[in-house]
């Protein structure tokens, strides 16, 4: 099996940068020749073993963040466009993608843009879009793909945030529960919590300075949604700063993301970022025995592991989604290789689509990707009552994952053979851009592969891949 080679010119050029050393002076200190430095920093050679060992030895540098972050993710949404029909056979190959990737990440997050934009117009165009004659209908990004994408490459976490949930729940000396650090904050600041039966999750009047939370909803809602509001009203500054640092394009996109802020900011006091990991380690990532140590439902947990990436302190890269009965995925992060689509649902071979078959049941699946990553998934159903007999329920699956060489830090692996390459199913991340030829699954054929239509042969699909 061959070891793919390790480009990370752009990630070596910003730590040198962070650190205010020349070329001459980081490559002493990395005990390599100033051309050979030069020629690692530009992509025409990998990063060797001894510069990454160096690395870690001179200045403590986590070097798993060589092989992750935006050139990966550039490269499958990269692909993805590409494989959009009005490019015809015009699209690269892998190589000069991973090359953008790395050297121009900010064009290839234009041509993306671009895109997304073109994607929109054309969208418009084919359904008649009467908007399309108002002065107020140019073309902008979906303010909710905009905030998507804020999260997406940031990894999901944000350390600031994330420090500052920590700090709120884990800075009280008398070691309370997050319930009553929370109450006990909201009489300091003169807010009144009650308790009533009402529509929505949360309402908070600013004037009479009193927040109600729904009755109908689950102990866990409610203490999410009272940590939600706390951080509306006292790490208010501190999200402001985040999104200005964002420069979202829209103020719908800004608001958005203010709501996932609070949202992050909520989780991370939940399930407070150092305590969380050692329990996660202590219970070998049980959903069940963490959501009931930290009082959390089991997708505020599974959420929670997704974001567990503080430099230094990096829990398992766990990728996390949730999707509808419908397929559409309405969250997804991922601090794993595992890249879903940007555009249409996910691989209906991955067991995630299973999980509404089989009601309060973990799902376990091995699989394994076309660039031969294998991982360890886990599907489970997520239902929400309305409260009440005319309330409608809404049902959800979701889906947390990780590469299968951290199985044995998960209590979902002990009974699975990870040995047996046979043990793990083909899953792909969307048929458009999925090489496979032999899926009987497939909705569309690939758009970079030829195709052969025999009228006198049908086989599962009624062409053949080239």
């Amino acid at each position: 099996m061959t070891t793919q080679k390790l480009y990370a010119g752009a990630k070596l050029r910003e730590v040198r940068t962070r650190l205010g050393l020349t070329q001459k002076a980081f490559a002493e200190k990395l005990g390599v020749s100033l051309p050979y430095l030069n020629q690692m920093e530009n992509n025409h050679r990998p990063v060797s073993a001894g510069v990454v060992l160096a690395l870690a030895q001179e200045f403590g540098f986590d070097v798993t963040e060589l092989s992750t972050g935006d050139a990966e993710r550039l490269v499958v949404d990269m692909r993805e466009a590409l494989a959009d029909p009005v490019f015809a056979d015009a699209a690269p190959p892998l190589a000069d993608l991973r090359l953008a990737a790395s050297n121009a990440p900010a064009l290839a997050r234009s041509f993306l843009a671009l895109h997304q934009a073109y994607r929109q117009s054309h969208e418009r165009l084919a359904s008649l879009d009467e908007a399309l004659g108002r002065a107020d209908s140019a073309v902008q990004p979906s303010p909710w793909e905009e905030v998507r994408d804020f999260f997406h490459y940031c990894d999901n976490y944000i350390d600031a945030v994330d420090r500052a949930a920590e700090h709120f729940t884990t800075g009280d000396e008398s070691n309370r529960n997050v319930w009553d650090v929370a109450i006990s904050y909201l009489d300091k600041h003169h807010i009144s919590i009650q308790l009533e039966e009402i529509a929505s999750l949360r309402s908070f009047d600013s004037a009479l300075r009193k927040l109600t939370l729904s009755t109908r909803e689950s102990s866990a809602t409610q203490q999410f949604q009272l940590l939600h509001q706390i951080a509306l009203v006292g790490q208010n500054e501190l999200l402001e700063a985040t999104l200005d640092l964002a420069r979202f394009q829209t103020d719908e996109a800004r608001a958005i993301a203010k709501i996932g802020l609070a949202n992050y900011f909520a989780g991370a006091a939940l399930m407070p970022y150092t305590r969380f990991l050692e329990a996660a380690d202590a219970v070998r990532h049980d959903l069940e025995r963490l959501a009931d140590r930290f009082g959390a439902s089991i997708e505020q947990v599974a959420h929670r592991l997704s974001t567990m990436q503080r430099p230094g302190a990096k829990g398992v890269p766990f990728f996390f989604v949730r999707v509808d009965q419908a397929g559409t995925i309405t969250k997804r992060h991922s601090a794993t290789r595992l890249q879903f689509a940007r555009f249409g649902g996910a691989c209906p071979l991955w067991n995630v689509h299973q999980a509404f078959e089989t009601p309060g049941r973990f799902l376990r699946q091995l699989a394994e990707t076309p660039d031969g990553v294998r991982y360890l998934c886990l599907a489970r159903d997520v239902s929400k009552p309305g409260g009440s007999f005319t309330a409608p329920v809404r049902r959800y699956a979701i889906g947390l994952g990780c590469e299968v060489r951290h199985a044995d830090r998960l209590v979902y692996a002990d009974d699975l053979d990870v040995t047996n390459r046979a043990a793990f199913e083909p899953i792909g991340i969307s048929c458009r851009i999925c090489e496979r030829r032999d899926c009987h699954q497939r909705s569309v054929p690939p758009l970079e592969r030829p195709l052969s239509v025999d009228p006198d042969a049908r086989g599962v699909l009624p062409y053949q891949i080239g």
